[in-house]
């Protein structure tokens, strides 16, 4: 049976050890209902971070989950090794059968570190790899069937159930932990987020174009797709950070978990 794991000690960190805040909990809707479930200040939330490519939500998890001492669980490398596994094994991205079944003989790991994520697949560093462009176009793919979103919610709720995480991805807040303590969909105009992506890849010209055409056509498989489309949950904090800097980006979603810690 596969495996998919997240090794919840951060290296060269205090706040490394296991957390264990149990899930099921009714969904918050303010402070007094929080109070109901927490223990003070020691409690640890389970903060969900939505929104489409290129909105800067990997890179504001990443530098959330620092700041707190939590842990940075960043779904879509699931799916870009499930893709890369794919690959390796020639199978097709549109079969959806063989897909899962791929999924149960591998075992994905996301070994968080001081200095960022490792994804490990079968035991192997693929961190770089599953950044390529294959794998990309190959993780979009695979997301768009029902039975492999299953495969994944399942094994990414049993990750972050421990609590002292920020999961980032398309449907964390609507699907994977919907009774999150903190919802936050991080939205951008398209053009915007294609002028970021091509910077962060420094990219121009031909490759750039293409770049733009496949971040495109993400946006219409996620928010089209049957299972799980990418939609804002009802209770997320929607922010547009179209003219926003990453720094703004940061602070406004600390000031929502510090809202949700004095609550």
């Amino acid at each position: 049976m596969m495996e998919a794991s997240a090794r919840l000690r951060l290296r060269g960190t205090a706040e490394g050890g296991r957390r264990h805040i149990k899930l099921g909990l009714p969904r918050v809707q303010s402070c007094y209902k929080m109070n109901e479930h927490s223990s003070g200040n020691t409690r640890k939330l389970i903060i969900a971070i939505d929104g489409p490519a290129g909105a800067g939500k990997s890179t504001i998890a990443a530098r959330l989950a620092r700041k707190l001492g939590y842990v940075n669980l960043e779904s879509g490398a699931m799916y870009r090794a499930l893709a890369l596994k794919a690959i390796d094994k020639d199978a097709s991205f549109d079969d959806e059968v063989a897909l899962v079944k791929l999924a149960d003989a591998s075992r994905i790991q996301l070994e968080p570190t001081i200095n960022g994520n490792r994804t490990l697949l079968d035991g192997r560093d693929v961190s770089a790899r599953i950044r390529e462009r294959d794998v990309t176009e190959g993780a979009s793919r695979i997301s768009v069937h029902p039975k492999v979103r299953e495969w994944m919610v399942s094994h990414q709720r049993a990750m972050g159930s421990g609590g002292g995480v920020v999961m980032e991805g398309r449907d964390i807040g609507t699907k994977v932990f919907p009774d999150a303590d903190l919802k936050v969909f991080l939205d951008a105009d398209p053009v915007i987020r294609e002028q970021r992506r091509m910077a962060q890849q420094k990219i121009s010209g031909e490759v750039a174009a293409n770049v733009a055409a496949d971040l495109r056509e993400r946006d219409r498989r996620d928010r089209t797709r049957a299972a799980s489309p990418l939609v804002a949950a009802e209770d997320a904090v929607v922010i547009d950070s179209t003219s926003m800097s990453e720094d703004d980006v940061l602070a406004r979603v600390e000031g929502l978990v510090q809202h949700r810690l004095d609550c």
